[in-house]
C-alpha cells in the first residue's frame, strides 16, 4: 500500500511540472524542424542570439544523438531593459527553445513563465510574461503543423 501511494503521488508531481511546460513533436526532419523554428522566431520580431549544442555531454553520458540543440533568442532591448532592472531574472532571458531529435519525429519543447508570476507581480513584467508565453506557443503551433 505505501508503494503504491508514493507511485501516485510522484505520479502527480509529474503532471503538476509538466503543466509548466509546452511541448510539441514534428514529423519533420530535426534540420527542418530547426530551420522552422528559427524562421518562426524571427518572424515574432525576435532575434535568435545563439544555439548551443547540448548534445556532446550527452554522448559523453551514453546516450545516441547528435541533434539536441537550446535555441537562445529575444528582444534586445527587452532583454537589456529587463537585465538592468530586474537582474534576478537574467537567468530567464535570453528566452529558450529546446529541441531534439526523438526515432522519427523531432520534439521542440518550452516552459511557461507561470513560475515566475507570483514571483514577481509588477503589472509591468506580467505584461512581458504574458506576451512571452503567447508568441511561444504561437510559434510551437507553427512548428507542430509546418509541413
Amino acid at each position: 500500500m505505501r508503494i503504491l501511494l508514493l507511485a501516485l503521488a510522484l505520479l502527480s508531481s509529474q503532471s503538476l511540472y509538466a503543466k509548466d511546460l509546452y511541448m510539441i513533436r514534428s514529423e519533420l526532419s530535426f534540420p527542418e524542424t530547426m530551420s522552422i523554428l528559427q524562421e518562426i522566431i524571427k518572424k515574432h520580431g525576435y532575434q535568435v542570439s545563439r544555439v548551443q549544442r547540448v548534445d556532446i555531454g550527452l554522448t559523453k553520458s551514453g546516450y545516441k544523438t547528435d541533434m539536441y540543440r537550446v535555441v537562445f533568442f529575444g528582444k534586445p532591448d527587452e532583454v537589456r531593459e529587463i537585465s538592468e532592472r530586474y537582474t534576478e531574472l537574467v537567468p530567464y532571458i535570453p528566452l529558450k527553445i529546446s529541441i531534439f531529435a526523438e526515432n522519427d519525429e523531432t520534439i521542440v519543447l518550452a516552459a511557461s513563465f507561470n513560475h515566475l508570476r507570483s514571483a514577481y507581480p509588477d503589472k509591468k513584467l506580467n505584461k512581458y510574461f504574458d506576451r512571452w508565453e503567447s508568441d511561444i506557443q504561437t510559434m510551437l503551433e507553427y512548428v507542430r503543423i509546418a509541413d
